[in-house]
């Protein structure tokens, strides 16, 4: 995956008077970031969690504790801070200083195919835009070990993604698909309520590494 980046010239840097790294996008912004899975135990690491591993490997990044109950969901609060740099109208140097955006992580607890009612009651509490919000899912149909970001598109086959489309109305808001590939020995509804593989797992947690390192340059 490229991930393209723009380069600013040192007069641009100093007459335009923002960060040379970043070029903020207001739709680009992310409020609240929501993780698919199941709640039970004997869930966990699971083909089908990869939104909730995936929401708990941004939240020890972060250092945010995801367990407040609220909204059918068990939620945590922090912020990402970005360093944004500027000249002093008054001394005419350069200054770097920190912006803070935050941000909510969310892991329904309604079970998979009732996701939706979890994300509707989030956004209403905390009054968040649909396009400020970012869904992360697990994908058979991309590869283990990669990832795809989407700003908007359709529910495809995923039931969880489905419910939220139902409850959203709507399937203008942001998702981030983790692949998990497909099994030729196992059914498909066994397959991704299996344990992950150790092989499968290196790659998986590669690819929640990498993709988790895209969406904080992205909200940042």
């Amino acid at each position: 995956m490229i991930i393209e980046e723009t380069k600013v010239s040192i007069l641009e840097q100093v007459f335009t008077k923002i960060n040379p790294i970043k070029n903020k996008n207001e739709k680009k912004q992310i409020k609240l970031i929501v993780g698919l899975g199941n709640p039970e135990k004997k869930y966990d690491n699971t083909y089908h969690n990869l939104g909730f591993i995936f929401v708990d490997n941004l939240a020890k990044k972060l250092n945010i504790n995801i367990k407040k109950k609220e909204c059918k969901a068990l939620t945590g609060e922090g912020f990402i801070e970005r360093e944004e740099t500027a000249i002093n109208s008054k001394t005419g140097k350069i200054e770097t200083r920190k912006i803070r955006n935050k941000i909510i992580l969310a892991k329904p607890q309604t079970f998979m195919n009732l996701s939706g009612e979890a994300v509707l009651s989030l956004i209403k509490k905390y009054k968040i835009s649909l396009d400020k919000i970012l869904i992360v899912l697990d994908d058979i149909d991309i590869d283990v070990g990669t990832y795809r970001y989407r700003e908007n598109g359709s529910a495809g086959t995923h039931n969880g993604l489905r419910n939220i489309v139902l409850n959203l109305k709507s399937t203008d808001f942001k998702r981030l698909r983790i692949g998990i590939g497909k099994s030729e020995k196992m059914d498909l509804v066994d397959y991704v309520l299996s344990k992950i593989s150790k092989e499968n797992m290196e790659k998986i947690q590669q690819a929640i590494d990498r993709a988790s390192e895209y969406i904080i340059d992205l909200v940042s």
